[in-house]
């Protein structure tokens, strides 16, 4: 795999135990930066978490993560992610689920 192939890869100046660490997300935009800076910000573990979109044509964003206690960002980056694909597939089992039992407000629109 190529480079240009990665989906995530670690920027330069990450601290040699990933304590700290930028990681580039390729093909992201604020819709998953915002959402991953939630779930990371939710882990007692991370002591900052901030993303950014480095330039709007590009699709790319980059997270970064500082731990405590020397821990690594890697992990819980990969343990954010998990566990957003957990609550995207909650969600969307919660929303078919109300929509094949008819648990939906219904609206027409009068013209």
């Amino acid at each position: 795999m190529s480079t240009t192939d990665q989906k995530i890869r670690i920027l330069k100046g990450a601290s040699a135990d990933l304590s700290a660490a930028t990681y580039q997300v390729c093909n992201e935009s604020h819709t998953m930066g915002n959402a991953l800076r939630w779930i990371l910000m939710k882990n007692p573990k991370v002591e900052f978490c901030g993303y950014s979109v480095p330039h709007p044509s590009e699709p790319n964003i980059q997270i970064r993560i500082q731990m405590y206690d020397n821990l690594s960002s890697l992990q819980a980056l990969l343990k954010a992610l998990d566990d957003l694909e957990n609550l995207c597939n909650a969600i969307g089992e919660a929303y078919s689920e109300s929509l094949q039992n008819g648990d939906f407000e219904r609206w027409d629109e009068k013209s």
